[in-house]
């Protein structure tokens, strides 16, 4: 069975090797396969091994022991409460499946605060693509897409049409460059004028706002995504297990 072809690789094995701990083919307390074993059954590369299984020992599915390999925990018992955090939603997600209109899209002065967080020198241009969410025909997120302007450079994020891809597909495809890692900041604030105006709310009532910061393996910022929601539409959760 070759999971080669069909991307994000890493992902597919992810699931596949989580299926079977389900079906106990892999049962609780056995030896996981070598990284040699399911490089030759699946097909794939080792750094796509490596990202799987260190994502299954992140999420509780295995356990890595030194000199010894890596075995079965078992369906980790927060499973099926995870969920997928507000950052990787808008990165893997189609913009086409979400009700919305880009508001504008084009080289723009950043924020202090985005500039910061792309690494940017002060003050600092990047490429802006902003969509307005709606949830029932009314507005309920306004969304910004920050890239560097080289990142941007021969994409279709400047287009007015929905991006049938995810950006991070799109990116990885058109640019070449690795998603690794996201960090997320979560701020409660008033909202400005424009914000208001956009999301049709009052401005005495807060709002959300999500920074996600995407990331290369080096640590390299590749874009941020910045997410206002109203707070009295939003509920933001999280679980996760306790050491």
């Amino acid at each position: 069975m070759s999971l080669e072809s069909v991307p994000p690789k890493y992902a597919q094995l992810v699931t596949e090797l989580q299926r079977r701990i389900e079906a106990g083919q892999y049962p609780p307390g056995s030896t996981m396969p070598s990284e040699h074993q399911l490089i030759d059954e699946f097909g794939v590369s080792r750094p796509t091994v490596v990202a799987a299984l260190r994502v299954l020992r992140d999420q509780g599915w295995i356990d890595s022991q030194q000199g010894k390999g890596r075995f079965v925990r078992g369906r980790p018992a927060l499973a099926s409460l995870e969920s997928a955090r507000a950052g990787q939603v808008r990165l893997a997600g189609s913009e086409a499946a979400v009700s919305g209109e880009v508001l504008q899209a084009g080289v723009v002065e950043t924020p202090n605060r985005i500039g910061s967080l792309l690494g940017l020198a002060v003050p600092g241009r990047a490429f802006l693509r902003q969509r307005l969410l709606t949830l029932d025909d009314a507005p309920s997120e306004l969304l910004s897409l920050w890239v560097p302007l080289e990142l941007a450079e021969g994409t279709d994020l400047t287009s007015a049409a929905p991006l049938k891809q995810g950006v991070r597909q799109h990116l990885e495809a058109r640019k070449g460059v690795g998603f690794d890692h996201v960090i997320e900041h979560i701020v409660a604030r008033m909202p400005t004028a424009k914000e208001a105006e956009a999301l049709s709310m009052r401005a005495d009532i807060p709002v959300l706002v999500v920074y996600a910061t995407a990331r290369d393996a080096s640590g390299r910022p590749l874009l941020v995504v910045d997410s206002v929601m109203p707070a009295d539409m939003h509920e933001l959760e999280d679980a996760y297990p306790l050491a």
